[in-house]
């Protein structure tokens, strides 16, 4: 592999780890809200959007919803 071709391959797993963080963000914000939200108390298709994402928030390995709310701690403690 070139040099040309290491940067590239370099920025793109940086781009990569950019677009990671960022979904964590947003996958432990989703978890945040699914876990305080009371179904009973949410129009129909509100609680049907909330149990959606909350079946695809518990498909998710445990070690990347760990990460998850990690990275929005995180995010909160940055942020206070």
């Amino acid at each position: 592999m070139n040099k040309q071709e290491v940067e590239l391959l370099s920025n793109e797993i940086e781009m990569l780890m950019g677009e990671r963080a960022r979904l964590l963000n947003v996958v432990g914000a989703a978890a945040m809200l699914v876990a305080t939200a009371d179904a009973n108390e949410l129009p129909t298709e509100t609680a049907e959007a909330a149990e959606l994402l909350s079946r695809l928030v518990n498909d998710l390995p445990e070690e990347t919803l760990k990460d998850a709310l990690d990275a929005l701690n995180a995010l909160d403690s940055s942020n206070s």
